[in-house]
């Protein structure tokens, strides 16, 4: 199946006074139309960052991002505002992304004002009530504000905003982390189903990996801003390669009360992200580090059918 977006050696640096901050570090992956690539890690690993810069709200420092065929990296002006149609975002916090001064229909209609899309506001009105069918929002809570809404309902807005254009790609930047269990579910399920509907492209941000394991299709695990896993998500729950990846998996809870499993817990210091060091950035808190570890940078490399990892030892500690 084609690729819909495919980014190549993404590069997004920061200065700072200590120097300069490489948020994300030579990334290349692709994700198929229609299919959703699981992006997860540790806070501060770079994930929001890169969902950011394939929209190109942040400006990449190199590489490029390939959206059907376009480097969206290249585009500026009035090509990069017609590329945002098909490329939306769903953010984090479902309240700070919502602007309290406007009611929710306002807020799904903006994209379709500021893009021009219905001339009368009888159509508009229309397909605001449609969106908020689609999401799972009651016709009574049309001229609400977000303050008087859960965190459930504010995502469900969010999620209605991205999809009033009709995209083919949305960008998740952990859409159920500030919501509560139950309601997550919910959420999760409604955007599958929308994905069916719509055929819809999703890089999906997280840091839980069982949330992960039941949306995504293929996965890729950050550290310090560079991929150090890529593989299909089954395969990552049935064999790991990388240290850092099976300590994330060992932190996942079981659903059966009393039973138990090893937990590996990672010492030694986080490697700083600004000019880091030669070698390895995991080095640091692995308990298989030697010495080639902390001066040669691994590559990624396929170390089974479809399975990336970048470690110089994966094949010995698998």
């Amino acid at each position: 199946m084609k690729e819909l977006v495919t980014v190549k050696y993404l590069k997004k640096y920061f200065s700072t006074p200590k120097g300069m901050l490489h948020a994300v570090d030579d990334v290349s992956f692709g994700i198929e139309r229609g299919k959703t690539l699981g992006v997860v890690g540790e806070s501060g690993c770079g994930k929001s960052t890169l969902g950011r810069v394939l929209l190109n709200l942040l400006e990449p420092t190199s590489g490029e991002v390939w959206f059907e065929g376009e480097n969206v990296a290249a585009a500026k002006g009035k090509r990069l505002w017609e590329l945002h149609q098909d490329m939306q975002m769903i953010f984090q916090d479902p309240y700070s992304s919502l602007n309290p001064r406007m009611s929710i229909s306002e807020t799904i209609a903006e994209p379709l004002q500021i893009y021009s899309v219905y001339e009368s506001v009888r159509e508009l009105d229309e397909r605001v009530d449609e969106l908020m069918d689609i999401v799972g929002l009651a016709r009574r809570l049309y001229n609400v504000y977000p303050h008087e809404l859960d965190g459930g309902r504010r995502q469900r807005v969010g999620i209605a905003r991205a999809l009033a254009l009709n995209p083919k790609f949305i960008v998740c930047d952990e859409p159920v982390s500030a919501l509560d269990v139950s309601i997550q579910a919910q959420i999760i399920n409604l955007m599958q189903d929308l994905q069916e509907q719509n055929h819809l492209t999703y890089l999906f941000i997280t840091h839980d990996l069982s949330v992960v394991r039941h949306i995504a299709d293929d996965v890729l695990v950050m550290y310090l801003g560079q991929i150090v896993e890529q593989c299909a998500v089954e395969d990552l729950f049935l064999n790991q390669y990388h240290p850092y990846t099976k300590a994330l998996l060992s932190a996942i809870a079981l659903p059966r009360v009393g039973e138990q499993k090893k937990r590996i817990a990672l010492k030694g210091e986080i490697a700083s992200p600004i000019n880091p060091a030669p070698g390895c950035r995991f080095a640091p808190r692995c308990m298989y580090s030697v010495e080639q570890c902390t001066v040669k940078q691994p590559q990624l490399r396929e170390v089974a059918p479809g399975h990336f990892v970048a470690c110089d030892f994966a094949e010995e500690i698998s």
